[in-house]
């Protein structure tokens, strides 16, 4: 492609997969591509040019078409091409969780357990009970969730700091009645000694807002206890993760590299991909119109090669799109977010209606399987 051979070398290259097909059944050899180890097909490839904050070329190439038009890039940036379409094809391996084992070749539920009395969504349903937060974490096991997050701390913006001790007294009777009867968990936590403490009390995941910034300890916890970690992107790793004053250039741009940084951190630090997954961070310091970037290129971030969670589930985003409703009433709405993050590629979606999303999920899952299987 002509636009492609006048690209610098000092370009930024993003690839995301379009052009989604059923099945390849049909096809001629070579006409589509699978993406990781799912159920989804497609044709062809959005390659996006940066140069700074500004787009230099945006071009749609069609799979059998993708390895000639690369060859017309600079030679670094060409190789860069070809490890992101790797990528996004690579398989996303199962998470070995103790005797549990959440596989990735279709999308799996996450359930939101806060144990806080400040979220914004349910804050203070579970408070001061650990057994009744245990048993609706065993109701959202039972419902279909894969991994239960348990959190302690709110992360909404503005919301007052809380003191390790504290946070770990919220979360530990809980982990540990869950753990008992051998329920998947994660632990929601920016601290390191939270991890400590959950992961003792028979946590399986770390799910850490800021990526393990936050905390100076929290990138050696994770190494020495060898637990798969959750990287999430919020655009700052202080107290406030919502802190946003400078902006974005190009939204999923500046997502993407943040979260392609923080996995090569983490591979430096010794933990290895298949223990890696990324979670954009829909909500954290982003508009609606970057929110709504993001959802619209999700796809985008199969080419960082590791498991993606999508988590939609009441989002204010939903409320500017429906009137101002309140967090509660946000049911439909995180539904379809959670099914449009299947369609393009989400490996799983953290929600709080576990009943209803699993039974999206389900659709999609029918759906794909019918698509894939016509002649």
């Amino acid at each position: 492609m002509t636009i492609l051979s006048n690209i610098p070398a000092d370009a930024r290259l993003y690839l995301k997969p379009t052009w989604y097909v059923p099945t390849p059944i049909g096809l001629d050899d070579g006409a589509a591509a699978r993406m990781g180890n799912g159920l989804i097909w497609f044709q062809a490839y959005e390659l996006t040019v940066l140069r700074g904050a500004q787009r230099i070329a945006r071009v749609t190439i069609p799979v059998a078409a993708f390895a000639d038009a690369i060859a017309a890039l600079p030679a670094i940036l060409a190789e860069r091409a070809r490890q992101l379409a790797a990528n996004i094809s690579a398989q996303r391996q199962p998470l070995a969780l103790g005797d549990r084992t959440i596989r990735f070749d279709a999308p799996q539920v996450m359930a939101i357990l806060n144990i806080t009395p400040d979220s914004f969504s349910d804050g203070g349903k579970h408070m001061d009970d650990p057994q009744a937060a245990a048993d609706a974490g065993f109701a959202m096991a039972s419902a279909g969730a894969a991994l239960i997050d348990v959190g302690g701390e709110s992360t909404r913006p503005k919301a007052p700091r809380l003191w390790e001790g504290d946070e770990i007294a919220r979360i530990v009777p809980v982990v540990e009645r869950l753990a008992a009867s051998g329920v998947a968990m994660s632990i929601d936590t920016r601290k390191a000694a939270v991890m400590e403490a959950a992961l003792a009390a028979g946590a399986h995941v770390i799910n850490d807002v800021s990526a393990l910034q936050h905390d100076p300890r929290a990138m050696e916890v994770v190494v020495a206890a060898g637990c798969p970690v959750i990287l999430m992107h919020a655009p700052s790793a202080g107290d406030d993760p919502h802190d946003n004053p400078a902006g974005y250039g190009d939204v999923v741009a500046d997502v993407y590299d943040h979260l392609e940084a923080r996995i090569a951190a983490c591979l430096a630090a010794g933990i290895p991909r298949e223990k890696i997954m990324v979670d954009p961070g829909l909500g954290f310091g982003k508009s609606l119109a970057d929110n709504l970037a993001l959802v619209n290129n999700v796809a985008t971030f199969q080419a960082l090669g590791v498991p993606l969670l999508f988590a939609g589930s009441r989002k204010r985003l939903i409320g500017a799109l429906s009137n101002e409703a309140p967090a509660p009433e946000r049911l439909g709405g995180s539904v379809a977010l959670a099914f449009r993050a299947a369609q393009l590629g989400a490996q799983m979606v953290r929600v709080h209606d576990v009943k209803e999303s699993v039974q999206a999920l389900h659709l999609w899952r029918g759906l794909a399987d019918a698509g894939l299987s016509a002649i």
